[in-house]
């Protein structure tokens, strides 16, 4: 879509705005599928979309900045479960 509309791959920086803008759209959705938030339209449908794009978008991300997103996640979660236990 970057090279049809634009004519070149997006930035890292523009990568990470549209990150931005979809979890911003996760909160919004999230809101209507707690109630409130009115909105109309198949939320469920949106939202799974939402979220899975958010997940896309950060491994799109990671693969930019030559960061291992596996290796990252396992890192965070070793820690962060270490920290629960201490």
């Amino acid at each position: 879509m970057e090279m049809k509309y634009h004519g070149k791959e997006w930035t890292v920086e523009e990568d990470a705005l549209a990150f931005l803008t979809d979890a911003g759209l996760v909160g919004r959705l999230t809101m209507y599928q707690q109630e409130r938030w009115p909105k109309g339209g198949d939320s469920v449908s949106e939202l799974e979309h939402k979220l899975s794009e958010c997940t896309w978008w950060l491994i799109v991300l990671a693969e930019r900045m030559n960061i291992d997103i596996c290796d990252a996640l396992q890192i965070f979660l070793t820690k962060t479960e270490k920290q629960l236990v201490d």
